[in-house]
């Protein structure tokens, strides 16, 4: 009986405890907030009025330059939420024991006794766990420290814009700026490394968060889909790096460069798990449930090899609209090595300019159908990434741009204009922009004509042919004047 009234005793003063423990816990968060308030001594009984105080209260010096006041606020609010619900469910369990207690005494039964293994179990799940996620919430919030007016502000590191606004821990590590070891100046002569991230990723902070929530050196989950949703959303480039990506387990080593042009890779060198289809059989231009509705027919490699290669007096199935890969070469003989191409499809546009030793690197998102895949393990370069996003490549570096289903009649007219002049800039002098195909109706093509004449290049074909009634197609190849 002494044993049971020890425990029941101790159990009691550890809740008295924490509960004290708590209202410390608020006391010194409220503190911490009203502290940059009374730190300009403005209010404060006995002290004058000045001028700069009010000045430093009501605008943000240089520390305070770019700080999201609003996320640490929100921040605090969380602490503050697990806080109470954890008084809360404290205060829930004493009143339980409690009223157990009187129970007991008034029916003269026996009091049960908590064992040891039990209280160890509250304490660890009722208790350290909340306890320990408000802790680790507290020490991520970053304060800018205001200077002090002899530091130089240049050379005072200003606290990241978006650290208190990502809620997992490994988002948070990545915006932080990382500043060099000894504070030696970087290869690139910065002395802190920036990681980039897109604006968007505010707006998708939910799908972000469940993106980053991995373990730091395991492997990556098999959410690719995810991200490339966050990328399609505008949240690029991609924070995750810290994870080993999974392969399939069924991968092969890939077919010789010779044979693999024109050949379907092996079905277990891609990982089918978040595809419609479980093969490339399935993705055949004769299943009407293949998952994708871009680039149809792009599977089927007997289909390919004729793209690019006839002409309307050999194909019937040619239009005016189709040019010939050996006619676009030979508008600019010899000065074609390599180029872009922004397209949907599997590589073979790239494949038949490596055929005459041209490399074109190939835009590729996994749009119901793995084409990044297939354009790799075709022995081409596919270029992972988004329309919104700047093109990867210095300027004036690509002798040809070439573009064919990427952008048709539904694409804004602004947009259109970023991309272009984005192409014009990785476009060397005397370049050449290949316009392949380009569809809209037939009402707005005097607008999308305007687009692509806007840059003064010379027409070296210029070609606009019926789809339908309502449709037409728009061919063009133009090189880009010298600008010096």
């Amino acid at each position: 009986m002494e044993g049971f009234c020890f425990a029941r005793c101790r159990f009691t003063r550890l809740m008295a405890v924490m509960q004290l423990a708590m209202g410390v816990f608020v006391m010194i968060i409220s503190m911490a907030s009203l502290h940059r308030f009374y730190a300009t001594h403005s209010l404060l009984p006995g002290l004058d009025v000045d001028p700069a105080h009010c000045t430093k209260f009501h605008t943000d010096t240089a520390g305070y330059a770019s700080f999201d006041i609003r996320a640490l606020a929100d921040r605090v609010d969380d602490v503050l939420v697990q806080l109470a619900e954890l008084q809360d469910k404290l205060e829930a369990t004493a009143l339980k024991v409690a009223k157990k207690t009187k129970k007991s005494k008034a029916r003269r039964k026996p009091q049960e006794n908590m064992t040891m293994p039990e209280f160890r179990r509250f304490l660890e799940d009722e208790v350290i766990h909340p306890l320990y996620s408000a802790h680790i919430a507290l020490r991520l919030i970053r304060i800018p420290r205001p200077d002090d007016g002899d530091g130089d502000a240049s050379t005072t590191p200003a606290v990241d814009p978006l650290v208190n606004f990502f809620t997992a821990e490994e988002t948070r590590k990545y915006v932080t700026a990382k500043g060099n070891r000894d504070g030696l100046p970087s290869v690139y002569g910065t002395n802190r490394t920036y990681s980039t991230i897109g604006h968007a990723c505010v707006l998708m902070r939910r799908e972000l968060d469940e993106y980053m929530s991995y373990d730091v050196g395991a492997h990556c989950p098999d959410d690719w889909d995810l991200g490339q949703r966050l990328m399609l959303g505008g949240c690029d480039p991609l924070p995750r790096r810290r994870c080993l990506a999974l392969a399939s387990k069924l991968f092969h080593r890939p077919l010789p460069i010779n044979e693999s042009f024109w050949t379907l890779p092996d079905d277990g060198n891609v990982r089918w798990s978040r595809y419609h289809c479980r093969d490339y059989k399935c993705l055949s231009a004769r299943n009407q449930r293949r998952g994708y509705d871009r680039c149809v027919g792009c599977f089927d490699m007997d289909r390919e090899k004729q793209r690019w290669m006839g002409s309307p007096s050999t194909n019937r199935t040619a239009s005016l609209a189709d040019f010939r890969i050996d006619d676009v070469l030979a508008a600019k003989p010899g000065e074609v090595r390599i180029g872009l191409d922004m397209s949907v499809g599997t590589g073979s546009f790239a494949a038949r300019m490596r055929e005459r030793n041209v490399t074109i690197v190939s835009a590729a998102m996994n749009l119901g159908a793995p084409f990044a895949e297939t354009i790799a393990l075709r022995g081409l370069v596919p270029l992972y990434a988004t329309m919104s996003q700047r093109v990867p490549l210095f300027d004036n570096t690509m002798d040809l741009v070439h573009t064919a289903g990427f952008f048709e009649g539904w694409v804004d007219l602004q947009l259109l204009d970023f991309v272009l002049f984005d192409w014009d800039r990785v476009l060397r002098p005397g370049g050449l922009l290949w316009v392949d195909k380009f569809a809209c109706a037939r009402k707005d093509l005097d607008d999308y004509m305007y687009m692509f004449l806007q840059f003064r290049y010379k027409k070296h074909r210029w070609v606009v042919s019926f789809k339908s009634k309502d449709e037409v197609y728009l061919s063009a190849l133009l090189e880009k004047p010298p600008r010096s």
